[in-house]
């Protein structure tokens, strides 16, 4: 678990945790929207697989009325 301010953080660290985790030998992947992505075959795929999704979160507008609330999977 991380116990440090990024940059940009002020005060007290906030929660967190991994973002992987393992189900059955199957790979997933938490986001901060509330949803699991996955499965996946490993670890590896679930990398790209949240990599995949950050990019286009980058390009989803942030208002409230585009918020991400399904959850998309590439395999």
């Amino acid at each position: 678990m991380d116990t440090l301010n990024r940059t940009g953080e002020n005060g007290a660290t906030p929660f967190r945790t991994d973002r992987f985790f393992s189900v059955s030998d199957k790979w997933y992947f938490s986001t901060r929207e509330g949803f699991d992505s996955g499965p996946y075959a490993n670890k590896s795929r679930a990398e790209e697989g949240l990599k995949r999704f950050l990019k286009v979160a980058q390009i989803v507008p942030h208002d409230e009325q585009h918020r991400i609330t399904r959850a998309h999977r590439i395999y």
